[in-house]
């Protein structure tokens, strides 16, 4: 099938495997079908889980509609363990969230390794180290382990050794680039689209069996002459690749154009912290153009959220920046309410536009914007 296709649409980077989250919604068997007749998706990777408390709750239906449709249906899971044990905790949970969601036995179940703040800080040989626990735990389940990395991280920041890895890595010009080629799977776009379904979805092009073994499926596109026109229009967008992407102190402040989903990291495969609501302001310290998205981050009270400021293609999509506003200093005795009430706010509102909740302990001396 692989030889097939290279043959009909050689120039252009195949969309042999989409990977699906939370994030996307609930994806029905007809999207999925629609993905292998007209874009020629033969496989899906479904996140299961994220750390050692949250499970996907759209994964039991992805599996089972990806089944259905007729596409060989894998797992990640997204990895935050530092250590040795956790990434043997993190595997336990994985397998018992795969396990109940339905996942195959003999399916891959990756770990998904991009975290900055968690990987990101640790030596090659520390992440080595992990990954290799988290692998051989996995296995105790029946599935097949893989490392998911971006390619600034294979063979720098981790080991990724030739026909093992699904790697990410974006180039500015799609068309004719054929990257990692001696690894498992390239992650070309965090951006493409199907006819049918909403919002944008990663794609991989697949030089190995390793996500299609092991499960019976008769994959066959019914339009053959749509993969080839579809595939090439994916081809046709451009972005920053992540190979070179690297962050830059910015100092700013957005107002959100609309809603924007405040995630745990910079990818749309992280867990959401909350939705901000459309006039939200934002203050960040620091941006990047990966994934098809340009990225900023905020500093919160416990660390760092991350929201999209738009596509690649247009990074300020989602926000104005070079707000003014007016800060209010909390006193000994505030509150949310007596704050938001003096400056005729909701709670809610207050919380939300300072990236906090209206259950986040406020102290007198905190800045809060007001206006």
């Amino acid at each position: 099938m692989a030889a097939l296709f290279l043959g009909l649409n050689a120039n252009a980077a195949r969309m042999d495997m989409v990977d699906v989250s939370n994030n996307n919604g609930y994806m029905s068997t007809a999207e999925y079908v629609s993905m292998r007749n007209e874009f020629g998706v033969k496989a899906l990777t479904v996140k299961i889980s994220e750390g050692t408390t949250f499970k996907d709750g759209y994964a039991a239906s992805n599996i089972a509609n990806g089944q259905a449709a007729g596409l060989y249906v894998n797992g990640y899971h997204f990895a935050h363990y530092k250590t040795r044990a956790q990434a043997i905790a993190e595997a336990d949970f994985a397998g018992q969230a795969a396990k109940v969601a339905g996942l195959p036995v003999g399916a891959v179940l990756a770990t998904d390794v991009e975290s900055a703040e968690e990987q990101g800080i640790l030596s090659q040989a520390a992440n080595d180290r992990n990954n290799a626990a988290f692998m051989r735990e996995i296995q105790k389940f029946g599935y097949r382990a893989d490392i998911y990395t971006s390619g600034s991280w294979a063979n720098n920041k981790m080991t990724i050794k030739g026909k093992t890895g699904w790697v990410a890595g974006y180039p500015y010009v799609m068309s004719g680039q054929k990257w990692y080629t001696n690894n498992n799977a390239w992650q070309w776009s965090g951006s493409a689209r199907f006819r049918i379904s909403y919002g944008g979805f990663d794609v991989s092009q697949l030089y190995t069996d390793y996500y299609t073994a092991g499960q019976k499926s008769t994959v066959k596109p019914t339009d053959k002459d749509a993969v080839k026109a579809n595939n090439q229009e994916a081809n046709k967008n451009t972005s920053k690749p992540s190979t070179s992407a690297k962050w830059v102190k910015e100092s700013k402040i957005y107002t959100l154009k609309t809603a924007v989903k405040l995630r745990i990291g910079a990818s749309t495969s992280s867990s959401v912290i909350t939705t901000l609501p459309a006039g939200t302001t934002v203050k960040t310290d620091q941006a990047i153009i990966q994934g098809g998205y340009r990225w900023a981050r905020q500093p919160r009270f416990n660390g760092y959220g991350y929201l999209a400021t738009g596509p690649a293609s247009n990074t300020l999509e989602y926000v104005n920046s070079g707000a003014t506003h007016m800060y209010y200093t909390v006193k000994s005795g505030d509150s949310w309410w007596s704050i938001a009430q003096r400056n005729g706010l909701s709670m809610t509102t207050l919380a939300s536009q300072n990236g906090k909740t209206i259950y986040t302990t406020i102290y007198p001396g905190q800045r809060l914007v007001v206006r």
